[in-house]
């Protein structure tokens, strides 16, 4: 276990990162027009950080102990399809969590 007094230190120094970070965009920069090149390459964020959030769960989920489960990978290619295919984020969800539920649900 971790020494109270180190946790509460991690925790204050995680907090004044985040919030050092915030600052500079919003606190900084905030009333001053960005760069065009900045500007093009925060387009790309959300692209960068939801594979990398969502790949994780698909490949080794930790309900099935990190082993690779076919309903998981499945509903993730049937939710990417219906997405790319419809342009409809909502669909893709929906599609994918029928998927899911379907295939865990026949599966066992």
């Amino acid at each position: 276990m971790i020494d109270k007094g180190t946790l509460w230190f991690v925790i204050i120094g995680l907090g004044i990162g985040s919030f050092g970070l915030r600052f500079v965009f919003t606190g900084l920069v905030g009333d001053r027009e960005m760069p065009a090149w900045l500007l093009r390459h925060l387009r790309y964020t959300a692209v960068a950080i939801l594979p990398a959030l969502v790949a994780p769960q698909v490949l080794a989920p930790a309900a099935t102990g990190g082993q690779f489960d076919p309903a998981r990978f499945t509903a993730a290619i049937v939710a990417l399809a219906v997405g790319v295919i419809t342009k409809n984020v909502l669909l893709a969800i929906i599609s994918g969590a029928a998927t899911l539920y379907g295939l865990l649900w026949l599966l066992g």
